[in-house]
């Protein structure tokens, strides 16, 4: 992300067989080749939540965010929308979900070029939003915080508050134990949602 400039690259975060299956369809009609950068980890290809249906794959196009489908009154968010790409949507959405939260949680698929008039109507239509959070699993050193937060944070409209949730900074990537990286996962999902 560091690297993006002048539209000179795209990076990508695919949530969905179907984003994944048009993101390279893309990709491959187009008729100016640019570098696709595609970060969408493994295991959303084995994921039962990341399916798609038949008609996803053989209709649509890609699509640089995704808004939450579950959220049929959008007044009735009255509190945080919530930022987020690539998987850790997915345990948000699980958290959402159990516990019953009024939030909804947006997938910014395209990080590059960013869809800054996506991000603008879906900010909008939410007309009783007070939070919005940018949610990350990486360390807040790492991930695409710092380069999403100067993208994001301008477009949250005034009197809106903007914060941040990921992991506490770190020298590595992962912690290396699986139990910790749960207990780590439960934390930035808490303060997630805290409040709620």
């Amino acid at each position: 992300l560091t690297l993006c400039a002048e539209d000179n690259i795209q990076v990508a975060n695919a949530t969905t067989s179907a984003q994944y299956f048009h993101l390279l369809r893309r990709q491959m009609k187009r008729e100016v080749r640019k570098p696709l950068v595609v970060m969408t980890p493994k295991s959303l290809l084995r994921a039962k939540n990341a399916r798609s249906s038949i008609g996803e794959l053989e209709q649509g196009s890609f699509l640089e965010l995704l808004d939450d489908l579950a959220v049929v009154d959008k007044s009735a968010v009255q509190r945080v929308v919530v930022f987020c790409s690539g998987k850790v949507a997915y345990d948000a959405l699980g958290r959402r979900d159990e516990r019953g939260h009024p939030a909804a949680i947006v997938r910014i698929e395209q990080l590059y070029p960013f869809p800054y008039k996506q991000v603008t109507e879906v900010l909008a239509s939410y007309p009783n939003m007070q939070e919005v959070v940018w949610l990350q699993e990486e360390p807040d050193n790492m991930g695409p915080r710092s380069f999403v937060n100067e993208r994001l944070w301008p477009l949250v409209p005034e009197g809106i508050k903007y914060r941040q949730v990921s992991r506490t900074g770190s020298g590595s990537p992962a912690t290396g134990s699986h139990g910790i990286h749960i207990q780590e996962q439960s934390q930035i999902l808490d303060q997630t949602f805290e409040g709620l």
